[in-house]
């Protein structure tokens, strides 16, 4: 549904149901649209799970066109960080806790 201005002001109720149902409702000023309703059911995450899996499908397209996706990368460092965080002490270090701090139960 598209939808001026002028008409949305006198036609609320009807873009908003619109919207509820699912249609797109797209507001215009002099034939550009400048706002748009989405029913707010799902429609963001179902959105952005969409944007993400089509991003993951570009970004593999580009590791195998730059011949990346032969490449294993390993970094020693990641596996020595993983170790120190996975260790209750780097937490209560980080947060600046007593060595002998122990979780409320």
């Amino acid at each position: 549904m598209e939808i001026s201005v002028r008409d949305f002001q006198v036609q609320v109720l009807e873009a908003l149901a619109a919207a509820e149902r699912g249609e797109r409702v797209a507001i215009t000023r002099d034939g550009q649209v400048i706002a748009e309703l989405n029913s707010a059911k799902g429609s963001a995450s179902a959105r952005n799970s969409s944007d993400l899996g089509e991003a993951r499908e570009r970004l593999d397209i580009a590791r195998t066109a730059a011949g990346l996706d032969k490449i294993v990368l390993h970094s020693p460092l990641d596996e020595i960080w993983r170790q120190q965080f996975d260790d209750p002490a780097f937490s209560r270090a980080a947060l600046g806790l007593p060595k002998d701090w122990t979780p409320p139960a």
